[in-house]
């Protein structure tokens, strides 16, 4: 929309009720256009592009309801005002069902035709703002963007090719922390045929059990004392498109239960209500547990899991998409690059060997967070060995049983800096711990007198919380 220089195109058949029209909305401001018939309207709008149309239901060549279905082909979120006398009433609401936005009625006031004229563009504003951050999901989030040269992470591009244009309802997402799960749901949800519908996300981890309830499944009025209204839930507003539950293995037993009747019946009630409320979605559950451990031991329910289970996707490790990590790190320094206003060029040799003998146990999580640093810090063309975290130059994964821990611990062909190694360790305990020394002090073999004049020795007073 262009604001108050928003194009009108006023469609009527009588001359003074056009003009009338024309010359009201020119004083408030707006661009007119006018034609007097069906055919020169649809001309004008596929020359002209107006932001809107006020437009006759009775016309002397094609009647109104016509006019409106050429202008959904050519213009389809373009909103259209109907205007019609009180002896059409009836074809009004036709035209709303057709797509109309609202209707006037003859005689009409002035202020009101403007005041209907502002809400209309409005709307056309926000639908055009919908569309937009739709094809941008579009855009960003097809199989096409998917980093995929590995094998491995190819048949999880088929099969997701394959499974968004399906009828599949239920879809289990399975893979570690940071392997990318959020990314495959919505590939499998712009993919799909609903990618105009909404895309509603959550982590069950995110909210206490009563407020994930009614975020899911909305409440009424009343229904809890901070229920002030009624609140419709992610369920209820993603009607007919994809709702994603992230970190599924760690939702309670009630609501297992409150979940798995939505999956069979596909209708729930919100919190505090009487009547059920039927919808259409599809469901993308995703988490890094096995949930089969988690049935035999008791945190998950059988039944849920099987419902859970009719389309399991799992995604690889980076550790086994070898092929995937130099083009995903690539990918990141374009994206870094634009985000951070720098020119690297790319990953030298040697920091491209380190990464590819690297475990990558946080993933591809880890990899962006690795590149997002390099790129940032970068005082040369490329990323070299340097850029990079100290636990990759020195082969460790940071997990149990690696070559640190085991004391099999080869220098890098690069040589690294012993002083950056402790004091990266070191931030990593603090962290590890949220900055209790005595843990953190555990966790390294020192005690701690000793940590405490290495946090002073590396500044790192202020990297992280303090205390014990």
């Amino acid at each position: 929309m262009k604001g108050m220089t928003s194009r009108i195109l006023v469609v009527d058949d009588e001359r003074m009720i056009r003009w009338g029209l024309c010359r009201a909305l020119e004083e408030a401001g707006y661009q007119v256009d006018q034609a007097s018939g069906g055919r020169e309207a649809l001309e004008i709008a596929t020359r002209e592009s107006p932001d809107m149309v006020l437009l006759d239901y009775r016309l002397p060549d094609l009647t109104g309801i016509d006019v409106l279905r050429g202008l959904r082909r050519s213009l389809p979120r373009v909103p259209v005002v109907m205007i019609t006398a009180h002896a059409s009433i009836g074809g009004a609401v036709e035209a709303m069902k057709e797509g109309a936005y609202d209707y006037i009625s003859k005689p009409f006031e002035v202020e009101e035709v403007i005041q209907t004229v502002q809400r209309a563009l409005e709307a056309g504003r926000l639908r055009e703002e919908v569309a937009r951050q739709r094809e941008a999901g579009l855009r960003s989030y097809s199989v096409q963007n998917m980093i995929a040269e590995s094998e491995p992470m190819r048949d999880v591009v088929r099969l997701v090719q394959r499974v968004a244009k399906s009828e599949a309802t239920t879809i289990l997402l399975l893979g570690e922390s940071g392997v990318g799960k959020g990314l495959v749901a919505r590939a499998l949800h712009f993919e799909g045929a609903a990618w105009e519908k909404p895309f509603m996300h959550i982590t069950c981890t995110a909210l206490p059990e009563t407020l994930l309830e009614s975020e899911l499944f909305g409440h009424e009025r009343g229904a809890f004392t901070d229920a002030k209204s009624q609140k419709k839930g992610l369920f209820e507003l993603a009607d007919g498109g994809t709702v994603f539950l992230d970190e599924i293995g760690d939702l309670s037993q009630a609501l297992q239960g409150k979940l798995l009747r939505f999956l069979e019946d596909k209708a729930f009630r919100r919190v505090g209500g009487t009547r059920d409320i039927r919808v259409s979605v599809r469901i993308i559950a995703a988490t890094n547990k096995s949930l089969e451990r988690e049935v035999e031991e008791g945190r998950f329910r059988r039944d849920l899991y099987f419902r859970l289970k009719v389309i399991p996707i799992e995604i690889p490790p980076l550790r086994k998409r070898s092929d995937d990590v130099l083009p995903l790190a690539e990918s990141f320094v374009r994206h870094f690059n634009s985000e951070f206003g720098k020119s690297v060029r790319g990953v030298d040799a040697g920091a491209v060997r380190l990464m590819g003998s690297y475990g990558w146990p946080g993933n591809v999580r880890e990899l962006r967070n690795a590149i997002e640093r390099a790129v940032l810090l970068a005082e040369r063309s490329w990323l070299t060995p340097e850029d990079l975290p100290v636990e990759i130059r020195a082969g460790h994964t940071g997990g149990e049983g690696s070559d640190l821990d085991s004391g099999n611990f080869t220098l890098p062909p690069g040589g690294l800096s012993v002083d950056q190694l402790e004091r990266d360790l070191l931030r990593q305990a603090l962290l590890r711990t949220g900055g209790n020394r005595t843990r953190a002090a555990k966790l390294l073999g020192m005690n701690r007198d000793r940590i405490r004049y290495r946090i002073q020795k590396y500044q790192l007073e202020d990297a992280v919380p303090g205390g014990d």
